[in-house]
């Protein structure tokens, strides 16, 4: 999931876009999991437009923001450090990231030529630069299994959900006081440096998926184990309010991009719940099968994609009169989406 619109998004969104020719401008890009593979799909017409090989785990996909460049991450229960990277135009495989130490890369986000990701195996939150392909940046969350994240457009908070630990860290870049030494006056000369300061919240068990509203004051996250949305409000970074959705295994949340709706998938239920932001209160739910997880909303907004990962398809849901459209095959166990630009 990405805090940024791209550019080939934001001249989608300057003209009306007719739900018969909202494929114009983008290609949907999804994981195979079983099949390993990221897979470029038209959204209109559903075409398979062609495959990529990528690595023995991939789970999530992001794409840089010129849109040359998708990166997959392959987690391997914490184990792996790989990040595939595939060139785009040509639908080609490029030489991977090596993550190193850096074990078990899973949720990404990219801003200004910096790929950030969490790695679930080391407790921490990475940084890459693309250009030069090295680890520039490295945040220790000490929580266990550390999931998704985003960063926020000025690169001054980031957010990670924390699965086993049942948390939420939020990172503030901030301007601290120059250092004291133990003993003694503080150093000549010292002087107030950025340093990232971590708050980390408890939510209900198994925070998995989150997002933050387009007005970025709450930050939602799923509780797959009890079946809650704890609700946090960012300024003062408590919990303001848990919501009981009575579906167990949500994993996935998305706001749509007016901030008046929230979609919620269930892996365990195949539900897929849609949500009054305003009022916390569920508005409609759709059984899409079996398994419902990764969500991708199209830049105009009217549909939404949704990975059923153990129904092995893709489901379309129509965002104006809230009902299935169909569903479609990209390969066994979909997973991770994400938009490029038109090939």
């Amino acid at each position: 999931m990405k805090i940024i619109l791209r550019t080939f998004c934001v001249l989608l969104l300057s003209s009306a876009v007719s739900s018969s020719v909202f494929a114009k401008g983008y290609t949907l890009v999804a994981i195979s999991k079983t099949d390993h593979t990221l897979v470029f799909v038209n959204p209109g017409t559903l075409e398979i437009l062609g495959k990529a090989a990528v690595g023995n785990d991939p789970h999530e996909v992001v794409v840089s923001s010129d849109g040359k460049h998708a990166y997959v991450s392959n987690t391997g229960s914490g184990k792996f450090h790989e990040i595939n990277v595939i060139d785009i135009a040509s639908k080609k495989a490029l030489a991977s990231i090596d993550t190193g130490a850096m074990m078990g890369p899973h949720g990404m986000s990219f801003l200004n030529s910096k790929l950030w990701f969490t790695a679930e195996g080391a407790k921490s939150l990475g940084r890459i630069d693309v250009n030069t392909g090295k680890i520039d940046l490295i945040l220790g969350v000490g929580q266990n299994r550390t999931h998704m994240m985003q960063v926020s457009a000025d690169e001054k908070q980031v957010y990670a959900t924390n699965v086993d630990s049942n948390t939420v860290s939020i990172f503030d870049n901030l301007m601290l006081p120059p250092p004291i030494p133990p003993i003694g006056a503080p150093l000549p000369g010292a002087k107030p440096q950025m340093g990232w300061l971590q708050t980390v919240i408890p939510v209900g068990k198994g925070s998995e998926g989150f997002d933050i509203t387009p007005d970025r004051k709450e930050l939602w996250t799923t509780d797959a184990h009890t079946g809650t949305i704890s609700v946090i409000d960012i300024a003062s970074k408590k919990v303001v309010k848990t919501v009981d959705t009575k579906t167990l295994g949500i994993s996935r949340i998305k706001f749509t991009a007016d901030g008046k709706r929230a979609l919620i998938s269930s892996l365990r239920t195949g539900d897929l719940l849609i949500y009054d932001v305003a009022k916390k209160t569920e508005i409609k739910k759709l059984n899409l099968g079996k398994g419902a997880a990764h969500i991708l909303i199209t830049p105009d907004g009217t549909r939404a994609f949704i990975s059923c990962t153990p129904a092995g398809y893709i489901a379309i849901v129509d965002l104006n009169t809230l009902t299935l459209v169909k569903n479609f095959e990209i390969g066994p166990r979909p997973d991770g989406m994400d938009w490029a630009p038109e090939l």
